[in-house]
C-alpha cells in the first residue's frame, strides 16, 4: 500500500511530518510511503530506506500564498505528490498544508467527478450518540444552494461509505430547525435538498453536531464548516476525547484518494493522516463512493478485502499483456522519479 505525502506543508513541516511519516511506517508494516521534499532528508528515514520513494523537492506552498501556486510550478511538493496518485506510484495522498493547494493540485492532476462543479472536504466527527459527517469543513469558502444539494449528495454517499448506513439522514445547518430559518442560501438549499431525493430530515444547529441523534450528515458551506470544525477541536481538547479525534478531513468529489490534515499537526497528527488514507485506498472507498453516487438507493457493500500484491490489472485493449499492479506502480514510479530529478530547478 503506497501513500504519496507532501513533506513540506503545514505548520511544522518538515519535521514533524516526517516524524509522523516515521510513525505510521512503524505501525503499518504493509505501508510504502512517497515523499515530496528535500533529498537531505534521507538520512531521517535510513533505517527504512527500502519503504520509501523520495520525489526530491524544495519547492513548496506557504499556509499564506496563493493555492493556485501549487498548479503554476510542477515542482511544489503538494503536487509532485498528488501526481504520485495520478501516475500510479501511489493509491492516496496526504497533505497537512495549505488546504487550497491540496485541492488545486487535485482537481487539476486527478479531476473532477461527473457531475460535481466543486470538491468538499468531509470529516467525521466523534458525537454522543454517533458519528456525524461535516461537509464542507473548508474545500472552499462560499457555495450556492446548488453546492450545497451537490454537498449533500456526496456528504450521504460518503456515510454509506465509511459508516456503513443504509440511509444516512441529512440536515442542513442554520440558526434554528423551524422552515424558513437562516439567510437567503439556507432557504433555497433547503428547497433544493427537499427534492433531492436523499434522506432529508430539515434544518439542524450548531449542537447537533457535537451531539448526534438528529443527523448523520450535516451540510454547509466551506467557510462555516471550518469554523465549526476548529471550534469543536478546541472543545475536545478540553477532554479525554480529544485523543481519539483524527484531525483528517477527505476531499470528496475528485477523481482520487485524497486526505487533508490540519496545518498545526503533530506527528501523532501526521500519522493518523496516513492511516485515514490507508484505510481509504486498502477499502477503495473511491469505486464505492461512486456506486452510492450512480445507486443511490443501493446497500452499501462491505469493504473488499485488500488484493494481493500482483492482482492483474484492468484487461488492456486490443489483447496487449497484462501488467500486474506491482510492476505497474515500479513502472510508474520510476518515470516519476525521472521527470523529478530531470526537470530543472524552479526560479
Amino acid at each position: 500500500m503506497r501513500v504519496a505525502l507532501d513533506l513540506l506543508g503545514g505548520d511544522r513541516a518538515p519535521d514533524a511530518v516526517v516524524d509522523g511519516a516515521l510513525a505510521a511506517l512503524s505501525t503499518d508494516p504493509e505501508l510504502h510511503l512517497v515523499l515530496a521534499g528535500p533529498a537531505e532528508l534521507r538520512q531521517r528515514w535510513a533505517a527504512v530506506a527500502d519503504r520509501v520513494t523520495l520525489l526530491p523537492t524544495d519547492e513548496s506552498v506557504g499556509m499564506a500564498d496563493a493555492p493556485v501556486r501549487a498548479v503554476r510550478s510542477r515542482r511544489t511538493s503538494v503536487r509532485l505528490a498528488v501526481e504520485a496518485v495520478r501516475h500510479g506510484a501511489a493509491e492516496a495522498v496526504v497533505s497537512v498544508g495549505s488546504t487550497g493547494a491540496l485541492v488545486a493540485a487535485a482537481v487539476t492532476e486527478l479531476g473532477k467527478l461527473s457531475g460535481f462543479r466543486r470538491p468538499a472536504l468531509a470529516a467525521v466527527l466523534p458525537a454522543v450518540a454517533h458519528p456525524v459527517v461535516l461537509v464542507d469543513v473548508g474545500a472552499h469558502a462560499g457555495a450556492s444552494d446548488a453546492d450545497l444539494v451537490r454537498h449533500g449528495r456526496l456528504g450521504a454517499a460518503f456515510a454509506r461509505t465509511v459508516l456503513g448506513l443504509d440511509r444516512p439522514r441529512v440536515g442542513l445547518l442554520s440558526v434554528g430547525t423551524e422552515p424558513g430559518k437562516g439567510d437567503a442560501l439556507r432557504r433555497k438549499a433547503d428547497r433544493g435538498l427537499a427534492g433531492s431525493g436523499l434522506n432529508y430530515i430539515g434544518l439542524v444547529e450548531g449542537y447537533d453536531v457535537p451531539l448526534g441523534g438528529r443527523a448523520d450528515v450535516v451540510v454547509t458551506d466551506g467557510f462555516t464548516g471550518n469554523v465549526v470544525l476548529k471550534t469543536l477541536e478546541g472543545a475536545l481538547a478540553l477532554t479525554e476525547r480529544g485523543a481519539t479525534s483524527p484531525r483528517a478531513a477527505t476531499l470528496l468529489g475528485v477523481a482520487g484518494h485524497v486526505v487533508v490534515g490540519h496545518g498545526a499537526a503533530s506527528p501523532a497528527d501526521v500519522a493518523d493522516c496516513i492511516a485515514v488514507a490507508t484505510r481509504a485506498a486498502r477499502e477503495n472507498h473511491l469505486a464505492r463512493l461512486r456506486t452510492m453516487l450512480e445507486n443511490p438507493g443501493s446497500t452499501p457493500d462491505p469493504a473488499p478485502s485488500e488484493p494481493a500484491a500482483d492482482t492483474p490489472a484492468a484487461q488492456p485493449r486490443d489483447g496487449a499483456p497484462i501488467e500486474t499492479a506491482s510492476a505497474r506502480a515500479g513502472r510508474s514510479e520510476n518515470r516519476l522519479q525521472a521527470r523529478t530529478t530531470a526537470a530543472p530547478a524552479a526560479t
